[in-house]
């Protein structure tokens, strides 16, 4: 629900009559974005008896400018942010006094700005209370920044929106507005600005089509959802089989799911109909969709007699987990960086990166700009390069490939995103419930954590760099069992800072390196124990959508399970699987932390959805 006023634009100088006409059209407007109550703000001091009151009842309130001339859904788009955060209408503007970073809509840096406030926004309930004290302050926005809110920045794009001041400027405005069709503009709009290069050209060029359809067809985007993941499993399925029809039937299966793993988010924001259970469950099927097909491709190769494709498809879904990990928490990092800025670096090699990847940015459809989309081998290019070579090869040599650009690209990106990170000097992970995102159970909690204890970081890529070494030994058939008790204390010490504040520059990578070490601890406990590759691969599917709904519950706003990471964190987990593989157990323990992990995790997708 939502509640509306409007304000005194600066500068009006309408004629009454106009003016009069203008107002009952923003009403109208207002209402039909969801407005439950529309208020003409006289006196400011009722602007701060509006936001108590929105702010009792858990109701966002949206301000709009009376000399506000826009198409309709501009507003609707306000009132329907999904993540339920605050946002402002903001159109493009080299000579404004506001800068667009990565969405967030920021006061200008001193070189300029590149947006300008166009008198519409929407506050979330938790930045009521800011806007309480600073409700008589004539510019507005600019005394909510200064409070340290961050809005989200809608552009106007496609769609027109302009403040006027005269009648001739209303008339202008007017005819601006009657001569772009709204809702073509809407459906161009629903495509995001900025995505990867083969989405960009292999997708979004015709999904658009397909997004209108399903509107037409009063599908919703969670219905969508569904069907690509149906796609996805017939995928897989082909790639089972290994014949070659059956493979090319796969690879083109599996560019029809991401088509609609496209038009899912692309219908929601056409019909603004979003949830946090939508969001979610678009996360969690994108990763259970691509490790389902790496299994497809694993047992396809395995059935036409080719070897160590399990072993690929355990080292891709390991490190695209790894890699999700730092991704999810390099870019609440760099949010953190942009919304609080601290005293910045003005030089070293993380600064000058970070001007270069701004400059880089900024030249949409460039070579360069191109080449930094593909380089980070996000998940389009992922699905085309396993389509099209499990259609002319075969399902080992697609998963070696995903493993071989995989590494690159980590390589990459890890590297350069920890340069950068120094120079941010900021922290991100003592922002969140730190252990719950560090999946600690009740022995960290309880037994092993001691808050004074240093260096998070250090033990977390200690535990890491072990697993990885007992790894490599069981490879190499030079480990033993006390290698693997050893290496499981090493593992259960990363959980003596789990109290400490992981505040450091580089502490966003804590959880992504207990990741490793858990499921590369898996893996050498596999390799020790002679667990079938299919079981070990499927306890890290288990683990993988646990620790992506750790993340994904944060990213789209839905709420966290209670009592996750509570009651079998991590280090349970590794004691478990010790445990249980030095009693000759190790199939056994593999296969019952899979059954376990697994079934929990339905449980609580389940109890979503139906609540949804």
């Amino acid at each position: 629900m939502t509640l509306a006023v409007l304000a005194a634009g600066s500068g009006n100088a309408l004629d009454p009559s106009d003016a009069g006409r203008l107002e009952n059209d923003l009403v109208s407007a207002l209402r039909a974005a969801g407005a439950s109550e529309v208020e003409r703000l006289g006196d400011p001091a009722r602007l701060r008896v509006m936001s108590r009151r929105a702010h009792d009842t858990d109701q966002r309130l949206l301000i709009c400018a009376d000399n506000l001339v826009a198409h309709p859904s501009l507003l609707r788009t306000l009132a329907t942010e999904p993540g339920g955060r605050s946002t402002a209408l903001v159109i493009a503007d080299p000579a404004g006094d506001l800068r667009d970073d990565r969405g967030k809509l920021l006061p200008a840096e001193p070189g300029g700005g590149t947006v300008r406030y166009l008198g519409a926004l929407c506050l979330a309930p938790a930045d009521l209370p800011a806007l309480e004290k600073v409700a008589d302050c004539p510019d507005l926005l600019s005394a909510l920044l200064d409070a340290g809110v961050v809005p989200v920045a809608t552009p106007v794009r496609l769609l027109r929106a302009e403040q006027v001041h005269t009648s001739a400027e209303l008339a202008h405005a007017r005819a601006e507005v009657a001569a772009v069709d709204e809702d073509a503009a809407r459906l161009r709009l629903a495509v995001k600005e900025k995505d990867d290069f083969f989405t960009t050209y292999a997708v979004s060029t015709w999904s658009p089509i397909v997004t209108r359809t399903a509107a037409r067809l009063g599908l919703s985007p969670t219905a969508v959802t569904w069907i690509s993941v149906l796609f996805a499993v017939a995928a897989a399925l082909a790639f089972w089989q290994a014949s070659r029809p059956a493979m090319i039937a796969g690879g083109i299966l599996l560019y029809l799911g991401f088509v609609l793993d496209c038009v899912d988010g692309q219908l929601a924001r056409y019909t603004r109909r979003f949830g946090a259970f939508g969001g979610w469950l678009d996360t969690m099927a994108d990763r259970a969709k691509e490790y389902a097909v790496y299994a497809g491709l694993a047992a396809g190769a395995e059935r036409i007699g080719l070897p160590y494709a399990w072993p690929l498809a355990i080292t891709a879904i390991v490190l695209q987990t790894v890699r999700h990990m730092t991704d999810t928490w390099y870019g609440a990092l760099h949010d953190e960086a942009a919304a609080r800025p601290r005293a910045q670096a003005s030089g070293g090699v993380g600064a000058r990166l970070s001007a270069a990847s701004n400059k880089v940015q900024g030249q949409t459809g460039s070579a360069a700009y191109w080449l930094k989309r593909i380089v980070v081998f996000p998940i389009g290019e992922r699905w085309a390069l396993i389509a099209v070579l499990a259609m002319l090869t075969n399902g080992r040599v697609a998963l070696g490939a995903v493993v071989g650009f995989g590494l690159l690209a980590f390589a990459y990106t890890l590297a350069l995103r920890s340069l950068r990170s120094l120079s941010m000097r900021v922290g991100v992970l003592d922002k969140v419930d730190t252990m719950r995102h560090r999946d600690d159970g009740p022995l960290v909690r309880h037994l092993i954590a001691f808050p004074g204890a240093p260096a998070p970081l250090a033990f977390a890529a200690l535990a890491a760099l072990a697993s990885l070494i007992l790894v490599v030994s069981e490879l190499f058939g030079s480990s033993s069992e006390a290698a693997t008790g050893a290496v499981a204390l090493v593992l259960l010490g990363a959980g003596i800072p789990a109290k400490a504040r992981h505040d450091g520059p580089l502490d966003w990578l804590v959880p992504a390196f207990l990741r490793a070490a858990e499921y590369l601890f898996v893996v050498a406990v596999g390799l020790s124990g002679s667990v079938p590759p299919p079981v070990v691969f499927l306890l890290l599917f288990t683990l993988a959508l646990r620790h992506y709904d750790l993340t994904a519950r944060m990213e789209k706003g839905a709420p966290a399970v209670r009592g996750a990471g509570a009651l079998f964190g991590w280090e349970v987990r590794v004691v478990v699987l010790v445990a249980l593989a030095l009693a000759g157990h190790p199939t056994l323990a593999e296969a019952g932390l899979a059954a376990l992990v697994g079934g929990s995790f339905l449980v609580h997708a389940i109890a979503d959805w139906r609540r949804s």
